[in-house]
């Protein structure tokens, strides 16, 4: 689909199947309280971002009452579904960033707490895309339902430069699945990015026109992207790191054993308190394209670590 007669993708920039990429466009999909929105808007770009929790999208209508007065930000209220019904089952849970679609997240969730079921307007991703152009980065962590975006991809010619999704955490094969899917959607270069580092992390980038930004990650964001993360690898090495993070997860993650007894609670609260981050974490995975290291998402990118087991 939408290849040349040498079997390459088209450049970026270049309209295929009518959809363009805009190269100051960011999707944060799950938007949440505006966490990383707030981030990219500082970056210089515009930014659409996605929340099913009414009360979130509230939370975002008065943070960023300027940016939304000034067209710099789209926020779309609803769910991203397969369905063709007009609205869909989200569940909200007391820890906000829990909210849902997914029976399976459901049911993990309710370890901790009740969800409560409200129906919330259904957002068909393919159709949001092509009425917004194609964005150069894509957020995506709804709990459970992020592998819907990306399917929703295949539809197009263009797609973003990079991408970031929240990897599983209990079943190696949801890994293996996602990163089949990323290589299908063009992507060969990925970041393993451990979540627990980023609250109170501090980095220093560069904004769409230059100038220098210096930007303090909140709780529950996402964090940096493009040439921010690294280093970036090979899918060999990627899957490499996965399994030690997979390993780190059936040693001293929750459903561990270790974690099962009292001794080994003691021992993981005291870690938590010793090396002051979570403990084994949780992960994103960023994808991008070896060919498409170009401005803005790539600016000044080193040079990949393409076969690197670090």
């Amino acid at each position: 689909m939408g290849h040349d007669e040498t079997g390459r993708r088209p450049p970026v920039g270049v309209v295929s199947d009518g959809v363009e990429l805009i190269e100051d466009l960011i999707y944060d999909v799950g938007a949440h309280k505006g966490e990383d929105t707030a981030f990219y808007l500082a970056k210089g770009y515009r930014v659409v971002a996605l929340e099913a929790n009414r009360e979130l999208i509230r939370v975002c209508e008065q943070r960023f009452a300027t940016e939304i007065g000034e067209g710099r930000l789209t926020l779309v209220e609803g769910a991203v579904t397969d369905s063709d019904e007009p609205t869909v089952r989200f569940y909200r849970h007391p820890l906000s960033t829990w909210g849902t679609t997914s029976d399976e997240m459901v049911e993990r969730n309710s370890m901790v707490a009740a969800s409560e079921a409200v129906d919330v307007p259904a957002v068909r991703f393919a159709e949001l895309l092509r009425e917004t152009g194609m964005p150069s980065f894509m957020k995506i962590d709804i709990e459970g339902s992020d592998m819907l975006c990306l399917q929703a991809l295949l539809e197009f010619d263009q797609r973003p430069q990079s991408v970031s999704i929240e990897s599983h955490k209990t079943d190696w094969q949801r890994i293996e699945q996602e990163f089949e899917l990323l290589e299908r959607l063009g992507y060969d270069r990925f970041a393993v990015v451990q979540q627990g580092d980023i609250p109170g992390m501090s980095l220093r980038t560069r904004k769409l026109d230059g100038a220098s930004l210096t930007f303090r990650f909140e709780d529950d964001s996402s964090g940096p992207f493009g040439s921010d993360v690294g280093p970036w690898l090979s899918h060999a090495a990627a899957i490499a790191r996965y399994r030690r993070v997979f390993l780190a997860y059936r040693l001293i993650g929750a459903k561990s054993r270790l974690r099962q007894t009292r001794v080994g609670r003691k021992l993981h609260g005291w870690a938590l308190r010793r090396f002051k981050r979570p403990l084994p974490g949780w992960y994103d995975t960023h994808a991008a394209r070896s060919d498409d290291q170009s401005a803005p998402t790539f600016a000044a990118l080193s040079s990949p670590a393409a076969d690197s087991n670090r």
